[in-house]
């Protein structure tokens, strides 16, 4: 199984830690403000279907991110995958 890069590439119950934000400072300031940084865990809870929008979260916060700036947020190799409730 390939390691995911961004946080676009995580499946449903799979975390990782950020390692950069690679976007345009409009772009990496509001992605910061909604707690993505570098250093923090985030797990992905959901895919919506098609090329819906993605339910991720960090630390206590759950947000929608459209896919386009999920693909922004890269990834360290470490990876895990959390039981997700039903």
């Amino acid at each position: 199984m390939r390691t995911p890069a961004h946080l676009a590439d995580l499946a449903p119950g799979q975390s990782a830690t950020i390692a950069a934000i690679e976007a345009h400072a409009g772009l990496r300031n509001r992605l910061e403000a909604l707690g993505l940084s570098r250093g923090q865990r985030v797990q992905m809870l959901r895919r919506a279907w098609l090329a819906g929008p993605l339910h991720v979260r960090v630390g206590m916060t759950e947000l929608m991110l459209r896919r386009a700036d999920a693909a922004r947020v890269g990834l360290e190799a470490g990876l895990e995958a959390w039981p997700v409730a039903a």
